[in-house]
């Protein structure tokens, strides 16, 4: 049986071992395990029971990362994607007005075109059309918009109508102060010149969470933890299967919370938008991963190409179905698997390692109960965001019509909340900068129609439809 998984993984082509692929899943398991704790709450804020949610994002990680290991053979796991999940859940969700289960059917929308371009020159077309600079840009936006998320959501940061609009919490509060604990230590980890850094997400979160039981034990904090029970594992037949309610109400006007009527009209209008915005974040982000990931491990060949690239794409593609599916935003490769990488992570087999432990992690979820604490985990979403911020370094602000364009997609994603509004800005900003310049040749013809649709999608933004 050995022989025939050493040589279904390719063990001997790639110099690795059973050993070297056991540890290297753990490894990538606790780098990534985070989103077990970030992701059920940030969509349970959507209104996806915390249950379902919770059993969505361990089994659709393990059934994504398990096609990925037998499809392309890659020691790259998979699970639902930091941005996407604050983009379905704040935007599409919380602002726009879809119900979870609409925008579940949106995502799924997604993934079926994801996994139609992945084999056509339409994807490589999308993504030269796109300049490097914008896509940075748009990168970096989701960052500090997810650590605004954090902020936010932990009281470090809190409303201010009468004079900022923004301010600071209160620090005389100790939940603020147990979330500044977090962001401070998770902070200190990641620079550690050790291993350890490698695991500051999973290890900050759990020194926090401790913290505050204590506090909370000592009544130094005025909240009881009380553990969840399995039974609330039984809201996955509700979220299961979720998309297809979505699909069914999609032609239906909705009442809002506010009163307010979201037209069926309204929504076929701004689906285009938010399906282009979950494909995009998606296809990007898992092309820059595997190019991370397949370097590191040393896949690439001479030239710099990744083989089996489209085998890949296929399974990140499945994967969104997948996750749409079961009840939890799309789902896609994660930069942490050059962790396991490092520990000698080399092949596929490595992704099973991982896919068991995501599963065996569902025993875990009474614990739920301290990990949704927003609290707790604030510091997770604040170093996302200074990951994902990295990419600044890659615009070219000695480009005029750049530098507009991306400070425009910075800006606007995190003053208007919305990440689908903040990459309207900056395609329209780019055109019309790049026509300015006497340059029209060299925008893309598909950033101008991008464009175009993105005018009339603020024109019906602005007619009084009732549903912003």
């Amino acid at each position: 049986m050995k022989q025939k998984i050493s040589a279904f993984f390719k063990f001997e082509e790639r110099k690795t071992n059973f050993r070297a692929e056991t540890v290297g899943g753990l490894v990538t398991f606790l780098s990534m395990c985070y989103i077990l704790a970030v992701n059920p709450s940030m969509i349970n804020a959507a209104k996806i029971p915390l249950g379902g949610a919770f059993i969505a994002t361990a089994v659709g990680a393990a059934l994504a990362t398990i096609v990925m290991a037998f499809m392309a053979n890659y020691p790259v796991a998979l699970a639902p994607g930091m941005g996407v999940n604050a983009f379905f859940t704040f935007t599409i969700c919380n602002s726009i007005g879809y119900s979870w289960q609409e925008a579940l059917a949106a995502s799924f929308i997604g993934g079926v075109i994801f996994l139609a371009i992945t084999f056509t020159p339409l994807r490589k077309k999308l993504i030269d059309a796109i300049p490097q600079s914008l896509r940075a840009a748009i990168g970096a936006g989701i960052g500090l918009f997810i650590a605004f998320v954090g902020l936010k959501a932990a009281g470090v940061i809190v409303a201010d109508p009468y004079g900022t609009y923004v301010k600071l919490g209160n620090l005389g509060n100790p939940k603020v102060l147990v979330a500044l604990f977090g962001i401070v230590l998770i902070f200190v980890l990641y620079n550690l010149k050790s291993k350890v850094s490698n695991f500051s997400f999973i290890l900050s979160i759990l020194a926090t969470a401790l913290l505050y039981a204590l506090l909370s034990l000592t009544k130094v904090i005025d909240h009881k933890i009380v553990l969840h029970k399995y039974s609330d594992l039984a809201t996955f037949k509700e979220t299961f299967g979720g998309f297809i309610t979505g699909f069914k109400t999609f032609f239906q006007d909705t009442t809002l919370e506010n009163g307010e009527v979201f037209t069926a009209t309204a929504k076929l209008v701004t689906l285009p938008v938010i399906i282009f915005a979950l494909v995009f974040v998606d296809i990007f982000d898992t092309a820059g991963t595997l190019v991370a990931v397949t370097k590191a491990a040393n896949i690439q060949d001479e030239q710099g190409n990744i083989p089996n690239l489209e085998k890949a794409l296929f399974a990140d593609a499945v994967g969104t179905l997948i996750s749409s599916t079961l009840g939890t935003p799309e789902i896609t490769s994660y930069v942490e698997s050059s962790t396991g990488v490092e520990s000698g992570a080399r092949t596929g087999f490595s992704n099973l390692v991982v896919a068991a432990l995501f599963l065996l992690s569902i025993a875990l979820y009474p614990l739920m109960a301290i990990f949704k604490i927003q609290e707790v985990t604030a510091m997770a979403l604040v170093l996302v965001g200074v990951l994902m911020c990295e990419q600044i370094a890659d615009i070219d602000w000695s480009d005029k019509a750049s530098a507009i364009a991306c400070f425009m997609t910075i800006l606007m994603m995190l003053l208007t909340f919305s990440i689908a509004d903040g990459i309207a800005f900056g395609f329209i900003s780019y055109a019309i900068a790049k026509i300015a310049q006497g340059k029209p040749k060299e925008v893309h013809p598909l950033i101008y129609i991008f464009s175009i649709g993105f005018i009339f999608y603020f024109a019906f933004h602005s007619l009084d439809f009732k549903i912003f």
